[in-house]
Protein backbone atom coordinates (compact mmCIF):
# COMPACT_ATOMS: atom_id res chain seq x y z
CA UNK A 1 0.00 0.00 0.00
CA UNK A 2 2.79 2.39 0.98
CA UNK A 3 4.78 1.75 -2.20
CA UNK A 4 1.71 2.30 -4.35
CA UNK A 5 1.14 5.73 -2.76
CA UNK A 6 4.74 6.70 -3.45
CA UNK A 7 4.39 5.60 -7.08
CA UNK A 8 1.19 7.59 -7.53
CA UNK A 9 2.79 10.68 -6.02
CA UNK A 10 5.82 10.40 -8.26
CA UNK A 11 3.58 9.92 -11.31
CA UNK A 12 1.58 13.05 -10.49
CA UNK A 13 4.74 15.10 -9.99
CA UNK A 14 6.13 13.84 -13.29
CA UNK A 15 2.88 14.63 -15.05
CA UNK A 16 2.89 18.15 -13.64
CA UNK A 17 6.42 18.84 -14.89
CA UNK A 18 5.59 17.59 -18.38
CA UNK A 19 2.06 18.78 -18.98
CA UNK A 20 1.36 21.63 -16.59
CA UNK A 21 1.12 25.16 -18.01
CA UNK A 22 2.93 26.31 -14.88
CA UNK A 23 6.00 24.23 -15.65
CA UNK A 24 9.25 26.16 -15.59
CA UNK A 25 10.89 23.63 -17.86
CA UNK A 26 8.59 23.55 -20.87
CA UNK A 27 8.70 26.60 -23.18
CA UNK A 28 6.67 26.81 -26.37
CA UNK A 29 8.38 27.93 -29.54
CA UNK A 30 7.13 31.09 -31.23
CA UNK A 31 7.42 32.62 -34.69
CA UNK A 32 10.57 34.75 -34.56
CA UNK A 33 8.93 37.18 -36.96
CA UNK A 34 6.88 38.40 -33.99
CA UNK A 35 10.01 39.42 -32.10
CA UNK A 36 10.97 43.04 -32.93
CA UNK A 37 14.24 43.25 -34.84
CA UNK A 38 15.63 45.76 -32.35
CA UNK A 39 16.91 48.28 -34.88
CA UNK A 40 13.80 50.50 -35.06
CA UNK A 41 14.11 53.83 -33.25
CA UNK A 42 11.22 56.31 -32.96
CA UNK A 43 12.69 59.75 -33.64
CA UNK A 44 9.53 61.85 -33.92
CA UNK A 45 6.00 61.73 -32.52
CA UNK A 46 3.10 63.87 -33.76
CA UNK A 47 -0.01 63.96 -31.54
CA UNK A 48 -2.15 65.94 -33.98
CA UNK A 49 -0.81 65.59 -37.53
CA UNK A 50 -0.05 62.69 -39.85
CA UNK A 51 3.28 62.64 -41.69
CA UNK A 52 3.60 60.96 -45.09
CA UNK A 53 6.28 62.20 -47.48
CA UNK A 54 9.81 62.49 -46.13
CA UNK A 55 13.12 63.71 -47.55
CA UNK A 56 16.58 64.33 -46.13
CA UNK A 57 18.49 67.22 -47.68
CA UNK A 58 22.22 66.98 -48.31
CA UNK A 59 22.93 69.06 -45.21
CA UNK A 60 20.93 66.62 -43.09
CA UNK A 61 17.74 68.65 -42.69
CA UNK A 62 14.64 66.46 -42.51
CA UNK A 63 11.66 67.68 -44.55
CA UNK A 64 8.24 66.16 -43.89
CA UNK A 65 4.93 66.51 -45.69
CA UNK A 66 1.62 66.56 -43.83
CA UNK A 67 -1.20 65.76 -46.28
CA UNK A 68 -4.76 66.95 -45.72
CA UNK A 69 -6.68 64.43 -47.83
CA UNK A 70 -7.90 62.48 -44.80
CA UNK A 71 -7.01 64.84 -41.93
CA UNK A 72 -7.38 68.60 -41.89
CA UNK A 73 -4.90 70.12 -39.47
CA UNK A 74 -3.42 73.35 -38.27
CA UNK A 75 0.25 74.17 -38.67
CA UNK A 76 2.68 73.67 -41.56
CA UNK A 77 1.77 71.57 -44.58
CA UNK A 78 5.43 71.06 -45.39
CA UNK A 79 7.74 71.28 -42.43
CA UNK A 80 11.36 71.16 -41.36
CA UNK A 81 11.51 68.80 -38.38
CA UNK A 82 14.08 70.14 -35.96
CA UNK A 83 14.56 69.36 -32.27
CA UNK A 84 11.02 68.16 -31.78
CA UNK A 85 9.41 71.06 -33.62
CA UNK A 86 7.81 71.46 -37.07
CA UNK A 87 8.96 74.66 -38.74
CA UNK A 88 7.30 75.87 -41.99
CA UNK A 89 9.38 74.99 -45.04
CA UNK A 90 10.60 76.57 -47.23
CA UNK A 91 9.02 79.47 -45.31
CA UNK A 92 5.75 80.55 -43.73
CA UNK A 93 4.43 82.45 -46.74
CA UNK A 94 4.74 79.44 -49.05
CA UNK A 95 2.46 77.18 -46.99
CA UNK A 96 -0.73 78.35 -48.67
CA UNK A 97 0.59 77.15 -52.02
CA UNK A 98 0.46 73.54 -50.77
CA UNK A 99 -2.93 71.83 -50.59
CA UNK A 100 -1.98 68.27 -49.64
CA UNK A 101 1.73 67.48 -50.10
CA UNK A 102 2.28 63.75 -50.33
CA UNK A 103 5.31 62.30 -52.16
CA UNK A 104 8.71 63.95 -52.13
CA UNK A 105 12.26 63.24 -53.21
CA UNK A 106 15.72 64.79 -53.46
CA UNK A 107 17.36 64.46 -56.88
CA UNK A 108 21.01 63.64 -57.57
CA UNK A 109 21.93 67.35 -57.51
CA UNK A 110 20.28 67.94 -54.12
CA UNK A 111 17.13 69.72 -55.31
CA UNK A 112 13.95 68.96 -53.35
CA UNK A 113 10.78 67.97 -55.20
CA UNK A 114 7.33 67.84 -53.58
CA UNK A 115 4.25 66.29 -55.17
CA UNK A 116 0.87 67.71 -54.16
CA UNK A 117 -2.03 65.25 -54.49
CA UNK A 118 -4.45 68.20 -54.41
CA UNK A 119 -7.10 66.53 -52.24
CA UNK A 120 -8.85 67.73 -49.08
CA UNK A 121 -10.69 65.88 -46.36
CA UNK A 122 -14.41 66.12 -47.01
CA UNK A 123 -13.95 67.87 -50.36
CA UNK A 124 -12.08 65.36 -52.50
CA UNK A 125 -10.00 66.49 -55.45
CA UNK A 126 -9.45 70.24 -55.76
CA UNK A 127 -9.34 71.41 -59.37
CA UNK A 128 -5.92 72.75 -60.38
CA UNK A 129 -4.22 71.71 -57.13
CA UNK A 130 -2.28 68.72 -58.48
CA UNK A 131 1.23 70.14 -58.69
CA UNK A 132 4.93 69.33 -58.61
CA UNK A 133 7.10 71.80 -56.71
CA UNK A 134 10.81 72.32 -57.37
CA UNK A 135 12.54 73.77 -54.30
CA UNK A 136 16.11 75.01 -53.98
CA UNK A 137 17.38 74.02 -50.50
CA UNK A 138 20.28 76.48 -50.70
CA UNK A 139 18.03 79.53 -50.98
CA UNK A 140 14.95 77.96 -49.36
CA UNK A 141 12.65 79.05 -52.15
CA UNK A 142 10.27 77.51 -54.64
CA UNK A 143 11.98 77.65 -58.03
CA UNK A 144 9.19 76.35 -60.25
CA UNK A 145 5.73 74.84 -60.03
CA UNK A 146 4.44 72.34 -62.58
CA UNK A 147 0.66 72.16 -62.61
CA UNK A 148 -0.43 68.70 -63.76
CA UNK A 149 -3.35 68.77 -66.15
CA UNK A 150 -5.44 66.66 -68.52
CA UNK A 151 -5.00 64.51 -70.52
CA UNK A 152 -2.12 63.28 -68.33
CA UNK A 153 -4.33 63.88 -65.30
CA UNK A 154 -7.69 62.09 -65.06
CA UNK A 155 -10.81 62.99 -63.05
CA UNK A 156 -10.11 60.04 -60.71
CA UNK A 157 -6.35 60.55 -60.48
CA UNK A 158 -4.63 60.14 -57.14
CA UNK A 159 -1.05 61.36 -57.48
CA UNK A 160 1.08 59.51 -54.98
CA UNK A 161 4.86 59.64 -55.32
CA UNK A 162 7.60 61.05 -57.54
CA UNK A 163 11.18 60.42 -58.65
CA UNK A 164 13.44 62.69 -60.71
CA UNK A 165 15.75 61.37 -63.43
CA UNK A 166 18.38 63.95 -64.39
CA UNK A 167 19.99 61.79 -67.08
CA UNK A 168 17.24 62.17 -69.69
CA UNK A 169 15.81 65.41 -71.03
CA UNK A 170 17.46 68.82 -71.11
CA UNK A 171 16.57 69.51 -67.45
CA UNK A 172 15.57 66.01 -66.44
CA UNK A 173 12.36 64.01 -66.29
CA UNK A 174 9.81 63.49 -63.50
CA UNK A 175 8.04 60.17 -63.04
CA UNK A 176 4.85 60.31 -60.98
CA UNK A 177 2.71 57.39 -59.85
CA UNK A 178 -1.05 57.77 -60.23
CA UNK A 179 -2.66 55.17 -57.97
CA UNK A 180 -6.18 56.30 -59.01
CA UNK A 181 -9.16 56.59 -56.70
CA UNK A 182 -10.97 54.01 -58.87
CA UNK A 183 -9.55 51.79 -61.61
CA UNK A 184 -7.45 54.00 -63.91
CA UNK A 185 -3.84 53.85 -62.70
CA UNK A 186 -0.85 54.96 -64.72
CA UNK A 187 2.49 56.77 -64.65
CA UNK A 188 2.74 60.47 -65.52
CA UNK A 189 5.93 61.68 -67.20
CA UNK A 190 6.94 65.36 -67.17
CA UNK A 191 9.72 66.91 -69.27
CA UNK A 192 11.16 69.36 -66.72
CA UNK A 193 12.53 71.69 -69.40
CA UNK A 194 9.31 72.21 -71.33
CA UNK A 195 6.70 71.13 -68.79
CA UNK A 196 5.20 68.75 -71.38
CA UNK A 197 3.25 65.93 -69.75
CA UNK A 198 1.98 62.57 -70.87
CA UNK A 199 0.45 59.47 -69.38
CA UNK A 200 2.02 56.07 -69.99
CA UNK A 201 1.03 52.48 -69.18
CA UNK A 202 -2.52 53.71 -68.61
CA UNK A 203 -4.64 50.93 -67.09
CA UNK A 204 -1.98 48.35 -68.00
CA UNK A 205 -1.81 45.27 -65.81
CA UNK A 206 1.73 46.16 -64.73
CA UNK A 207 0.45 49.29 -62.93
CA UNK A 208 -2.84 47.83 -61.70
CA UNK A 209 -4.02 45.94 -58.68
CA UNK A 210 -4.45 42.21 -59.10
CA UNK A 211 -7.97 40.82 -59.32
CA UNK A 212 -8.81 38.81 -56.22
CA UNK A 213 -5.68 40.02 -54.41
CA UNK A 214 -5.76 39.15 -50.69
CA UNK A 215 -3.70 41.05 -48.16
CA UNK A 216 -3.44 41.33 -44.38
CA UNK A 217 -2.74 44.71 -42.83
CA UNK A 218 -2.77 45.44 -39.11
CA UNK A 219 -4.28 42.04 -38.39
CA UNK A 220 -7.13 42.37 -40.87
CA UNK A 221 -7.36 40.01 -43.83
CA UNK A 222 -9.32 41.24 -46.85
CA UNK A 223 -9.65 40.84 -50.59
CA UNK A 224 -9.02 43.65 -53.08
CA UNK A 225 -12.35 45.38 -53.71
CA UNK A 226 -12.45 48.67 -55.60
CA UNK A 227 -16.17 49.17 -54.87
CA UNK A 228 -16.38 48.43 -51.15
CA UNK A 229 -12.80 48.43 -49.87
CA UNK A 230 -11.99 47.21 -46.38
CA UNK A 231 -8.26 47.84 -46.78
CA UNK A 232 -6.22 50.41 -48.74
CA UNK A 233 -6.14 49.22 -52.34
CA UNK A 234 -5.23 50.46 -55.79
CA UNK A 235 -2.69 50.67 -58.55
CA UNK A 236 0.88 51.88 -58.86
CA UNK A 237 2.17 53.62 -55.75
CA UNK A 238 5.76 52.94 -54.65
CA UNK A 239 8.43 54.13 -57.08
CA UNK A 240 12.24 54.24 -57.14
CA UNK A 241 15.15 54.93 -59.46
CA UNK A 242 18.24 52.79 -59.76
CA UNK A 243 21.41 54.38 -58.40
CA UNK A 244 22.51 55.28 -61.95
CA UNK A 245 19.00 56.56 -62.84
CA UNK A 246 18.78 54.23 -65.84
CA UNK A 247 15.96 52.07 -64.47
CA UNK A 248 12.62 52.95 -62.93
CA UNK A 249 11.04 50.52 -60.44
CA UNK A 250 7.44 50.52 -59.27
CA UNK A 251 4.81 48.44 -57.54
CA UNK A 252 1.04 48.61 -57.06
CA UNK A 253 -0.68 48.70 -53.68
CA UNK A 254 -2.80 45.63 -54.46
CA UNK A 255 0.03 43.50 -55.78
CA UNK A 256 3.27 41.92 -54.64
CA UNK A 257 4.90 42.21 -58.05
CA UNK A 258 7.83 44.53 -58.62
CA UNK A 259 8.29 45.87 -62.17
CA UNK A 260 10.91 47.96 -63.94
CA UNK A 261 11.62 49.66 -67.27
CA UNK A 262 14.50 51.68 -68.79
CA UNK A 263 14.19 55.40 -68.10
CA UNK A 264 15.54 56.14 -71.58
CA UNK A 265 12.38 54.67 -73.11
CA UNK A 266 9.97 56.06 -70.52
CA UNK A 267 11.36 59.58 -70.88
CA UNK A 268 11.28 59.64 -74.69
CA UNK A 269 7.96 61.03 -76.02
CA UNK A 270 8.69 59.51 -79.43
CA UNK A 271 8.56 55.95 -78.07
CA UNK A 272 5.10 54.44 -78.71
CA UNK A 273 3.06 52.90 -75.93
CA UNK A 274 3.33 49.37 -77.24
CA UNK A 275 7.13 49.59 -77.17
CA UNK A 276 7.03 50.88 -73.59
CA UNK A 277 4.78 48.02 -72.50
CA UNK A 278 7.06 45.50 -74.21
CA UNK A 279 10.06 46.91 -72.33
CA UNK A 280 8.51 46.47 -68.88
CA UNK A 281 10.27 43.74 -66.90
CA UNK A 282 8.79 41.69 -64.08
CA UNK A 283 11.51 41.75 -61.41
CA UNK A 284 10.23 39.61 -58.55
CA UNK A 285 7.59 39.17 -55.90
CA UNK A 286 8.11 41.29 -52.79
CA UNK A 287 5.25 42.27 -50.46
CA UNK A 288 2.24 44.54 -50.14
CA UNK A 289 4.24 47.73 -50.43
CA UNK A 290 3.88 51.50 -50.23
CA UNK A 291 7.13 53.43 -50.23
CA UNK A 292 10.49 52.67 -51.85
CA UNK A 293 14.00 54.03 -51.43
CA UNK A 294 17.29 53.33 -53.20
CA UNK A 295 20.55 52.71 -51.39
CA UNK A 296 23.92 53.83 -52.79
CA UNK A 297 24.76 50.24 -53.78
CA UNK A 298 21.57 49.97 -55.83
CA UNK A 299 19.58 48.02 -53.24
CA UNK A 300 15.88 48.78 -53.03
CA UNK A 301 14.29 49.26 -49.62
CA UNK A 302 10.56 48.55 -49.73
CA UNK A 303 8.05 49.18 -46.96
CA UNK A 304 6.33 45.93 -45.97
CA UNK A 305 2.86 46.71 -44.65
CA UNK A 306 1.97 43.05 -44.15
CA UNK A 307 4.93 42.19 -41.91
CA UNK A 308 5.22 45.59 -40.21
CA UNK A 309 8.69 45.83 -41.65
CA UNK A 310 11.14 46.90 -44.32
CA UNK A 311 12.39 44.64 -47.10
CA UNK A 312 15.71 44.90 -48.89
CA UNK A 313 16.06 43.79 -52.49
CA UNK A 314 19.72 43.56 -53.48
CA UNK A 315 20.93 44.32 -57.03
CA UNK A 316 21.22 40.55 -57.52
CA UNK A 317 17.53 40.16 -56.79
CA UNK A 318 17.79 38.60 -53.33
CA UNK A 319 15.05 39.70 -50.95
CA UNK A 320 15.40 39.90 -47.17
CA UNK A 321 13.64 41.61 -44.29
CA UNK A 322 15.96 44.05 -42.54
CA UNK A 323 13.60 45.40 -39.87
CA UNK A 324 10.27 44.50 -38.34
CA UNK A 325 8.42 45.95 -35.38
CA UNK A 326 4.73 46.04 -34.33
CA UNK A 327 4.93 49.85 -34.30
CA UNK A 328 5.45 49.87 -38.08
CA UNK A 329 1.73 50.09 -38.79
CA UNK A 330 1.84 50.64 -42.55
CA UNK A 331 5.27 52.18 -43.13
CA UNK A 332 4.78 54.86 -45.77
CA UNK A 333 7.33 57.36 -47.06
CA UNK A 334 10.92 56.14 -46.82
CA UNK A 335 14.32 57.62 -47.59
CA UNK A 336 17.91 56.37 -47.30
CA UNK A 337 20.43 58.82 -45.88
CA UNK A 338 23.94 58.39 -44.50
CA UNK A 339 23.66 54.67 -43.71
CA UNK A 340 20.16 54.75 -42.25
CA UNK A 341 16.53 54.61 -43.34
CA UNK A 342 13.95 57.17 -42.24
CA UNK A 343 10.30 56.22 -42.54
CA UNK A 344 6.91 57.75 -41.76
CA UNK A 345 4.23 55.45 -40.35
CA UNK A 346 0.79 55.80 -41.90
CA UNK A 347 -1.97 53.78 -40.18
CA UNK A 348 -3.96 54.12 -43.42
CA UNK A 349 -5.90 50.86 -42.89
CA UNK A 350 -7.33 52.29 -39.67
CA UNK A 351 -9.19 55.10 -41.41
CA UNK A 352 -12.98 55.31 -40.93
CA UNK A 353 -13.55 54.44 -44.59
CA UNK A 354 -12.43 50.88 -43.86
CA UNK A 355 -14.32 50.42 -40.57
CA UNK A 356 -17.91 51.47 -41.26
CA UNK A 357 -17.16 55.08 -40.37
CA UNK A 358 -15.28 54.40 -37.13
CA UNK A 359 -11.82 55.90 -36.82
CA UNK A 360 -9.41 53.22 -35.55
CA UNK A 361 -6.25 55.37 -35.67
CA UNK A 362 -4.19 55.73 -32.51
CA UNK A 363 -2.06 58.77 -31.80
CA UNK A 364 0.70 59.68 -31.97
CA UNK A 365 1.83 59.29 -35.55
CA UNK A 366 5.54 58.54 -35.69
CA UNK A 367 8.70 58.68 -37.76
CA UNK A 368 11.31 55.97 -37.28
CA UNK A 369 15.01 55.61 -37.98
CA UNK A 370 16.35 52.18 -38.98
CA UNK A 371 19.93 51.06 -39.39
CA UNK A 372 19.78 48.12 -41.86
CA UNK A 373 21.20 44.83 -40.65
Amino acid sequence: MYSKRIFRALFCIGSLSIFSPFSAIARDSIDKGFIPSGNVQVIARFPNVQASGIAILRDGRMIVGFPRSVHEHAGPRVGLYLKGKILPFPDTSSQQQFVSPLGMTVDSKGTLWILDEGMLDGQGTIAGAQKLFEIDPASNRIVRIYTITAPALLPDSHLNDVRIDLTHGANGTAFITDTSTSNHPGIIVIDLATGAQRRILANAQVVSGEAGFVSMIDGILARHDSINPTLPRGGVDGIALSADEQTLFWQSVSSRKLYSAPTALLADPAVPENQIEAAVKYESETTTADGMATGPDGSLYITDVERHGILKRSPSGDVSIIAHDPRLIEPDGIVYHDGALYCTIGQWARLPAFHNGKDMEEMPFIIVRIVPR
